[in-house]
């Protein structure tokens, strides 16, 4: 490394800035987002990630802007500022504000903090505040703000950006998500457990009913194997919801969570999305999707995701360790393409998996197809899906509690 001298004679290291973001981001901070308005009354708000308590007397904090930042060139003449203290569950609006040029605020829950500035709504606590000084710090400016009042409002875990990624991590066990969202569906599979039972047994694999917890997440309310099937080959019973996993429950939602399911694939090109887009539309026109596996590797070919879904499983996971998981997943050689089928040709099926409505008629459940048998004909998948659509249209029944 090749070392310069300042003026004090001292070697200057020169310290990379990959390594620099990769170190520091070992350790979480706070997110906030600071809200202001304009002598136009226009609101402004900047999503930072550096914020800290600097002095209890006089009481003073701190947040650190890019030097590049618009936005705070316009806060910098602000009467007052407001500090959101943002909970775990505003990931969602952080990236809002952070993609906005204007507007940043709109369709937000916010009210007014006593000096009337924005205090979103959920926020964990707001510190109402006045500029003091503004330092510059190389490439930020550290901005030092006077605190004139303050609250909690939100007493709950925060949202914090932790090796370049937001999160509360706290533990999603599913024991703890089995509120009234998931028993419905867990009640409804087990309901029709001998049809589901004799599906497995008549074509020969596993097959499993799995719930949607969240945009996020799916778990597993019912999974049954044919003779010879061993479960523990299969997915975990909690899996992450990142392509390709959760394209059936995907593919009805609205665009905006739709694009949120492609935008988890990082640095993605066109073909690679759009072969998950033209996946959303076949299942929306046929009501189901299927997978297929390589040549070479054959069943082989799902043990990356399997890992992967039961690392994701065990909970507890650093945005780091999820990138990882979500990049398992997707780099398996499993065939997720749209091929059609020829009833004379021979198959290797990785998956088939069908949407299924709940009780309230939505797509929230999902029937699923794995362990195949081997070098099936088209005609004989034909099958497989007539008597999948029987199972999903007994799910469906009970879940609107048909009486059979």
């Amino acid at each position: 490394m090749t070392a310069l001298k300042d003026k004090t004679g001292l070697a200057e290291p020169q310290i990379d800035p990959l390594l620099f973001r990769d170190v520091m981001g070992h350790y979480p901070t706070g997110v906030v987002v600071v809200t202001g308005r304009d002598d136009d009354g226009d609101v402004l708000a900047m999503v930072v990630g550096t914020f800290s308590s600097v002095s209890m007397d006089p009481p003073l904090v701190s947040f650190m802007p890019m030097k590049t930042s618009k936005t705070f060139e316009r806060m910098r003449e602000c009467d007052s500022l407001c500090v959101n203290i943002l909970c775990g569950e505003q990931e969602a609006t952080v990236m809002t504000v952070a993609r906005r040029w204007e507007n940043k605020l709109d369709g937000i829950d916010w009210f007014e903090s006593p000096s009337g500035d924005p205090v979103l709504a959920d926020s964990v606590a707001w510190i109402d505040t006045r500029m003091h000084d503004i330092v510059e710090a190389g490439d930020h400016w550290i901005a030092l703000c006077e605190v004139v009042d303050m609250a909690v409002t939100n007493p709950v875990s925060p949202l914090i950006f932790f090796q370049g990624g937001y999160g509360s991590f706290v533990c999603t066990s599913l024991m703890a998500r089995m509120d009234h969202e998931i028993l419905p569906a867990i009640h409804t599979a087990h309901g029709v457990r001998p049809h589901v039972e004799e599906l497995a047994d008549d074509i020969g694999c596993e097959v499993t009913v799995y719930t949607t917890v969240s945009d996020d997440e799916m778990a597993t309310v019912l999974s049954v194997t044919a003779p010879g099937i061993d479960r523990e080959r299969g997915l975990a019973r909690r899996i992450p919801i990142v392509p390709p996993i959760g394209d059936s429950y995907v593919f009805a939602q609205p665009a905006e969570v739709q694009e949120g399911w492609l935008g988890k694939l990082r640095d993605a090109d066109d073909a690679e999305r759009n072969l998950h887009r033209a996946r959303l539309d076949f299942l929306r026109e046929h009501g189901y999707a299927l997978s297929f596996l390589p040549d070479v590797e054959g069943q082989a070919a799902y043990q990356g995701m399997l890992d992967a879904t039961r690392q994701y499983e065990k909970g507890r996971l650093t945005p780091a360790e999820e990138r990882r998981i979500r990049q398992s997943i997707r780099d398996t050689a499993v065939d997720y393409g749209i091929h059609s089928l020829d009833d004379d040709e021979s198959y290797d099926i990785g998956s088939v998996v069908l949407p299924v409505r709940d009780q309230h008629g939505q797509y929230t459940m999902t029937l699923r197809l794995a362990q195949l048998p081997s070098r099936t004909s088209g005609r004989e998948i034909g099958y497989w899906l007539r008597r999948a659509r029987v199972v999903v249209d007994l799910l469906e029944g009970a879940a609107r509690g048909d009486q059979r």
